[in-house]
C-alpha cells in the first residue's frame, strides 16, 4: 500500500470515528450552546483532514464531503436542523448521510414536482461514466489542447458535470443498493435548465443546493423579513447564499491548488447570484402586474448555459488551468478510464462483438 493510499485510508477512518463520536454526543446533549461547543473541534478537523492527501481527485472529493457537506450539516445538526435530524436512531445510516453526498427523498418530494423529479432512463448513469471515459482518453492524447479556448472551456464543461454526476451517482448507487433507501439523484439534466434560477435552485448538484438552502437561505430570508417584508426578504437571502457558495468553492480550490485565493471563484458566484436576484425579482414584478409573457425555454435555455460556460470561462476556470489541476485530474482519471476499455473489450472478446 502506497503512502498516499494510506492517507487516504487513514483521513476517512479518523473521519468515521468522529462522527461515531458526534452521534453519541448529538443523542446526549441538547441543541445549541452544548451542542456546538462538542462539535466545533470535528468541525475543525474536518477542515483540516483534506490537507493529508495530496492527489487532486481525492483531496477535492474529501473536502467536498467532509469540510463542506458534513460540516454544514453538524452545524445545523448543532441546532437541531438538517438532514441528520431525522435519521439520530441508526448510526451507520447517521455516519452514511453524514459524511456522504446523500439527500433522502422525501414524501414532499415523492409527490410534488414530477417534471423535475422525473426518473432517468436506466442506462444513464452508465451513459455519462462512457462518455466522460471518451473526453478524458480524448484529453489524454492532448488532440484538444492547440483548440480554440472556448470549446477548450466548452469540453472541461462537460466533464466537470460528468465527474461529478458520476462521483456522486457511485455513492447513491451503492448506498441504494445497500440499504434500500429511496436517494435524491446528484442533478437533474442542468443542461436542460429554461433559466438561472432554475439550473442553480432546481438542476444543479442538488446535494449542494439543498445544504446551502438549509444553512444560509431559510435562515436570512426570515431574518430579513421583519425589516424588509416578504416581497424583498429573498434577494439579500440569494445573494448571502451564493457568497457563501463562492467562500466555499474558494476553500475547495486551496486544497487542490495548494495555494493562496485569487477570489476569481467567489466573484463567479457573487455574479451569479445577482443575476439570479434579478432575475427573481423581474419574475416577481411581472406577476403582480399580471403579465403572463415568458421567453420561450427553447430559447431561454441555450441563453442560461452558454451564460453559465462563458462566464465559467471567465472565473471559474482559470485558477484550474494556470495551476495545472486540469491536466493532473485528466492524469488521475487515466488509470481507471484504461480498466474500463480494457473491460469492455474482453467482454466485447468474449460475446464476440
Amino acid at each position: 500500500m502506497d503512502g498516499e493510499t494510506r492517507s487516504f485510508l487513514n483521513v476517512w477512518l479518523t473521519a468515521i470515528a468522529a462522527l461515531c463520536y458526534c452521534y453519541y454526543v448529538t443523542a446526549s446533549l441538547p441543541p445549541w450552546k452544548l451542542r456546538v461547543l462538542s462539535l466545533l473541534p470535528v468541525i475543525a478537523l474536518f477542515a483540516a483532514l483534506p490537507l493529508c492527501i495530496s492527489t487532486v481527485i481525492p483531496s477535492g472529493v474529501t473536502a467536498f464531503f467532509l469540510a463542506w457537506l458534513c460540516n454544514s450539516r453538524l452545524l445545523l445538526l448543532a441546532f437541531d436542523s438538517g438532514p441528520l435530524r431525522q435519521h439520530k436512531k441508526s448510526i451507520p445510516l447517521f455516519v452514511t448521510l453524514a459524511c456522504l453526498p446523500l439527500n433522502v427523498r422525501s414524501e414532499s418530494n415523492r409527490r410534488g414536482a414530477p417534471a423535475a423529479r422525473a426518473p432517468k432512463l436506466p442506462f444513464n448513469w452508465a451513459a455519462k461514466i462512457l462518455l466522460l471515459a471518451v473526453l478524458v482518453t480524448a484529453n489524454g492524447t492532448h488532440c484538444y489542447k492547440d483548440a480554440n479556448p472556448k470549446l477548450l472551456v466548452a469540453i472541461y464543461s462537460c466533464m466537470l458535470y460528468l465527474l461529478i454526476d458520476v462521483v456522486l451517482g457511485f455513492f447513491i448507487n451503492a448506498v441504494r443498493l445497500l440499504t434500500g433507501v429511496d436517494l435524491e439523484p446528484p442533478s437533474n439534466e442542468p443542461y436542460l435548465s429554461t433559466s438561472l434560477q432554475d439550473f442553480w435552485g432546481r438542476r444543479w448538484n442538488l446535494v449542494v443546493t439543498d445544504t446551502l438552502h438549509q444553512s444560509v437561505y431559510v435562515p436570512l430570508r426570515r431574518a430579513a423579513e421583519p425589516f424588509l417584508g416578504r416581497q424583498w426578504a429573498n434577494f439579500p437571502a440569494i445573494l448571502a447564499t451564493f457568497l457563501v457558495s463562492g467562500l466555499m468553492h474558494e476553500l475547495l480550490y486551496y486544497y487542490v491548488i495548494r495555494a493562496y485565493p485569487t477570489w476569481e471563484v467567489t466573484w463567479f458566484f457573487v455574479f451569479h447570484g445577482i443575476c439570479v436576484a434579478a432575475e427573481v425579482r423581474i419574475k416577481a414584478a411581472a406577476a403582480a402586474r399580471g403579465s403572463r409573457w415568458r421567453i420561450h425555454p427553447a430559447v431561454s435555455g441555450p441563453v442560461a448555459v452558454t451564460f453559465v460556460v462563458v462566464t465559467g470561462s471567465w472565473w471559474f476556470f482559470p485558477p484550474l488551468v494556470r495551476s495545472g489541476v486540469d491536466v493532473r485530474v485528466i492524469e488521475e482519471c487515466n488509470a481507471p478510464v484504461k480498466l474500463l476499455w480494457k473491460a469492455l473489450e474482453y467482454i466485447g472478446a468474449r460475446l464476440n462483438i
